[in-house]
């Protein structure tokens, strides 16, 4: 298992660090227009982040927000987060 390799999963709208067992670490997102200034931009809102217990306190979310917001950022797509632990990034 590699915790440093993220992948993007475009079709399922989320970015993924696969772990030993069935379940990754997950960062999912949605994309929506009309949700800002400019009526057919799009918006990313990032919903849910979720690391498997024993893999939790390793950075793995970090990990997976910030290539997030990478990711938007490189689309210039307008952020939000619906995600507790997302919103964190977005305020710094």
């Amino acid at each position: 298992m590699s915790t440093d390799t993220v992948i993007h999963e475009p079709e399922n709208k989320r970015f993924i660090i696969p772990l030993d067992g069935d379940t990754p670490a997950e960062l999912n997102y949605t994309l929506s227009t009309g949700q800002s200034r400019e009526p057919d931009q799009t918006v990313v809102d990032f919903t849910r982040t979720y690391v498997p217990p024993e893999y939790r306190n390793k950075g793995l979310a970090e990990k997976l927000v910030r290539q997030g917001i990478s990711w938007a950022e490189s689309r210039d797509y307008p952020m939000k987060a619906s995600c507790s632990y997302a919103a964190k990034f977005l305020r710094q």
